[in-house]
């Protein structure tokens, strides 16, 4: 059993913190990878959740991995998302405060493979986002075009 599914046994659907990781993926347009998720029908920034005993770069690298077949070389640290604005309800009732540290990085390899997590994987402008995305990415994102615009990133 995997540690989310096991304190969900205990806790239910209640609001539990939740630290999770995701890669920016930037190409050299500027253009951001997202994906279109299976469990919320949304696009949102390839992540995941912590499992026991990673570091939150492991947990970055596998999560990159494991949704878009990308393996990510040179990654920053970029920030940490969390707080009221990223309080989520997924549609099966889970409620989560998540903790996202974010990375950047433009040093990836391998191809594009979506796996059972996402219907679709694509890189998008950051003025032609989509329309249905999850409330959480979208912030990550509005701050994220700032910095790039403002050459942080």
């Amino acid at each position: 059993m995997d540690y989310i599914k096991m304190i969900r046994s205990i806790a239910g659907s209640q609001p539990l913190i939740l630290t999770a990781c995701s890669v920016v993926v930037l190409n050299e347009k500027n253009e951001i990878l997202l994906q279109h998720r299976t469990d919320t029908n949304n696009w949102g920034i390839p992540g995941g959740f912590m499992e026991l005993g990673e570091s939150v770069e492991e947990s970055a690298r596998r999560e990159l991995l494991e949704e878009t077949g990308l393996t990510v070389g040179k990654m920053k640290l970029y920030t940490v998302f969390s707080g009221e604005d990223f309080y989520f309800t997924y549609p099966n009732g889970d409620e989560v405060y998540n903790v996202i540290v974010s990375f950047v990085s433009r040093d990836v390899s391998g191809e594009l493979v979506a796996d059972h997590e996402a219907h679709e994987l694509r890189y998008f402008a950051l003025d032609a986002l989509p329309e249905e995305m999850i409330p959480t990415s979208r912030l990550m994102l509005e701050r994220i075009k700032q910095d790039l615009n403002q050459g942080r990133i």
